[in-house]
């Protein structure tokens, strides 16, 4: 709303009064009460004309100025009637405020003594804080004091735990006292004082070297309770030792009770040194001598076992079966020089029969069985290193050794027997001509050392190298003597030969699949390295052997006959990819190409040498060549035709009839007219070409799928 004066001055023409000598604010007095009306009062001098016109425009956009003007009233008595209730307002608000006066003092007085009280409240609040900021100190030193009061406890705790223990450690009770002087060793509770008696023992040690002046009072008694103690425990192993010395003794027995008081070498090592070495030198003597005479004993007995014929330095793979009349006519299981060669279930000691219980020699006497050297090789080494085993890992238990003061131990209670061992060893291989037997010795010795390693034992490792340095050598010897027989042999003094395998080659697979399977496991390149020294000389008597048939159809024959059955035999035993397998594969494959040519060539050669001279001439672009081959053409096309059936049926016949392995042969009777049909389909390929298609002759050509129907009868049905 406008205030009245602004519209007093809208009704006369935004006349403005006159200036108040104030330049800032005017103050009108109304009943004699004096307004300052501040930015509203529209006479201050400071007031411009502009402004003036923004405030009347802002006026006429009033809501109430436009009604009024609508209306058509008069400003000027509107003015006025505005300007009188403003003063009506005005003095009503001043007359409200008078009537309240006595009330506004009393709220004065009110707030003056809410003041007083407030004040009061301060000093006493002031009061306050300086009284709980000596409390705060109180609490402070005593919480120091609580801290120090805690050390203090704990410290005294410390000691006196310490002091508790020292003295449970120093003080030697009774109970100890007697059960080290009358309680048996075998008693539990004696082990157990034992145990606290070496504890005393190390704690007094120990506070000797700090001068704690208390060891002085219980050392006496200490060192007569060791001494005591020691007495008893070296009279107990001692005649645990003793008890191994009687006759039929299972000494694993007391082997076992003495790992049950393995702390009492423990405690005499700690404490009287001497002693434990007189107790394991005495162990070590008496274990000697048991070892030596029982293995001495069994070794004896057990070599008598062995096959009494056996193979000699004539066994060789070139030696004919007849050439020694006689030979192998007991009851040996080696009846023949063939038995030699191959491995048979002799391979059975590296596999079911590897930790089989060991030979009993009176029972093997009782019941007259015999056996081959690597099976008394395998009882013999089995029983070498299960005990051996034993023995090792007894040593590093009772006796606390290990690495090599181990091995010194383990070869002062063994040496003996290994050296016997290797002895007998020696003189059994350098007698044997068995290769075979000497191989699987060999890969019996790779498995029981491996055995020995899962169970962590290495007691027995320069004893196997020398067992096998021995072997080594007269294994390769042997197949020396057999490469060099193959070599000498004199195929004119082999007496008659025929197509069938050879029966050398034959123990060539057979030897070659045995050691071949049994390299596997452990392949050694030895072994490969003298097997290729063989298969070279059997391969090239093979082909002196070949040269003593007059035909080369009967020289290949007899060839793919030897290649097939050996590459038959090594395949059973070995696996496929082998280096032998593949060889023979290779002579086989070209042996069979040229007996097949060999056997189309009679009844069809001039068909096939026509093709490769044909083609040749073709390949050259050499057509003028095919003019004058009519008559040539004319001839193979009716030759062809009157003999082709009659020749396959005889071709048939001959093979099935020259290889000794059925399956072979069909495979080779295929070939061979598989090998005539793409012959056949290249001669009229041929025919197909320049000059020559335009033969006659070509219209009595029999049709190739007709050939094929009639070959597809001599198909094998299996």
């Amino acid at each position: 709303m406008f205030a009245a004066s602004e519209v007093k001055n809208f009704q006369a023409g935004i006349q403005p009064n006159k200036m108040e000598p104030d330049s800032c604010h005017r103050t009108r007095e109304v009943e004699g009460i004096a307004l300052n009306l501040g930015e509203l009062d529209l006479t201050s001098d400071d007031f411009l004309l502009e402004e003036v016109d923004v405030h009347i425009q802002e006026n006429l956009e009033d809501e109430f100025v436009k009604e009024a003007l609508k209306t058509g009233v008069d400003l000027r008595q509107y003015s006025k009637q505005i300007e009188s209730e403003l003063l009506q307002v005005e003095n009503a608000s001043i007359q409200d405020y008078i009537k309240e006066s006595e009330n506004i003092a009393s709220l004065h007085k009110q707030i003056a003594a809410c003041d007083t009280i407030l004040e009061r409240m301060e000093e006493m609040l002031n009061g306050f804080q300086s009284d709980l900021s000596s409390i705060s100190t109180e609490i402070q030193s005593l919480q120091e004091q609580s801290i120090a009061m805690n050390v203090k406890l704990k410290n005294r705790q410390s000691i006196r735990g310490e002091l508790s223990q020292f003295v449970d450690e120093m003080v030697i009770p009774e109970s100890m006292i007697n059960h080290i002087l009358d309680t048996p060793v075998t008693e539990r509770e004696f082990l157990e004082q034992l145990h606290e008696l070496n504890h005393k023992i190390n704690f007094v040690k120990e506070q000797s070297f700090r001068d704690a002046k208390s060891c002085l009072d219980v050392r006496d008694i200490l060192e007569k309770l060791k001494i005591k103690a020691i007495a008893k425990i070296r009279e107990f192993l001692l005649m645990k030792i003793n008890s191994f010395k009687k006759p039929m003794t299972n000494y694993q027995i007391p082997q076992d009770t003495m790992l049950k008081f393995r702390f009492f070498n423990e405690f005499l090592m700690t404490n009287e040194r001497h002693v434990a070495k007189e107790v394991r030198d005495e162990y070590m003597d008496t274990m000697s001598k048991i070892y030596f005479s029982y293995y001495k004993g069994y070794l004896s007995r057990l070599m008598k076992l062995q096959f009494e014929e056996g193979a000699t330095k004539d066994d060789l793979m070139a030696v004919d079966e007849t050439a020694k009349k006689g030979f192998f006519t007991s009851k040996s299981t080696l009846k023949n020089r063939s038995t030699v060669f191959t491995v048979g279930n002799r391979g059975d000691v590296l596999t079911t029969e590897l930790e089989a219980p060991i030979i009993v020699p009176h029972a093997a006497q009782k019941s007259e069985n015999r056996y081959t050297f690597e099976s008394l090789f395998r009882s013999l080494h089995f029983a070498l290193m299960d005990n051996a085993c034993r023995e090792y890992l007894f040593l590093t238990d009772f006796f606390m050794a290990s690495g090599t003061s181990a091995i010194d131990l383990f070869n002062t209670v063994f040496g003996k027997t290994l050296s016997i061992y290797l002895k007998s060893m020696e003189e059994h291989i350098n007698e044997c001509y068995d290769s075979i037997a000497i191989f699987l010795s060999i890969h019996i010795v790779h498995r029981f050392r491996s055995i020995m390693e899962n169970r962590g034992v290495p007691a027995l490792e320069r004893y196997w190298d020398s067992v096998l340095h021995v072997m080594w050598p007269r294994f390769e010897y042997i197949l020396v003597l057999n490469i060099q027989s193959v070599r000498d042999c004199d195929p004119e003094k082999l007496g008659h030969i025929d197509v069938r395998p050879n029966y050398i080659t034959r123990r060539y697979a057979e030897y070659s699949a045995a050691i071949l399977g049994i390299n596997q496991s452990y392949p050694d390149e030895r072994a490969d390295r003298i097997l290729g020294q063989l298969q070279t000389e059997v391969e090239n008597f093979i082909l002196k052997l070949a040269a003593e048939f007059p035909h080369r159809k009967e020289q290949l024959i007899f060839l793919i006959n030897n290649y097939d059955m050996m590459l038959g035999v090594i395949t059973e035993r070995t696996t496929e990819d082998s280096k032998e397998s593949e060889s023979f594969k290779e002579l086989l494959t070209a042996r069979t190409h040229e007996f097949i040519e060999e056997v189309l060539t009679p009844h069809f050669g001039g068909m096939i040498m026509f093709v490769k001279d044909l083609e040749g001439h073709i390949e050259r672009g050499n057509m003028e060549a095919l003019r004058n081959e009519e008559q040539r053409v004319t001839q193979l096309v009716r030759g062809f035709n009157s003999d082709w059936k009659r020749a396959l049926e005889y071709i048939n016949q001959e093979v099935m009839r020259s290889f000794t392995n059925f399956k072979n042969g069909t495979q080779i009777l295929q070939g061979a007219l598989t090998q005539l049909i793409q012959y056949y389909h290249r001669f009229q390929k041929v025919l197909n070409q320049g000059p020559l298609r335009n033969l006659q002759i070509r219209n009595e050509l029999i049709n190739i799928h007709h050939v094929m129907v009639e070959v597809k009868k001599y198909k094998p049905t299996f």
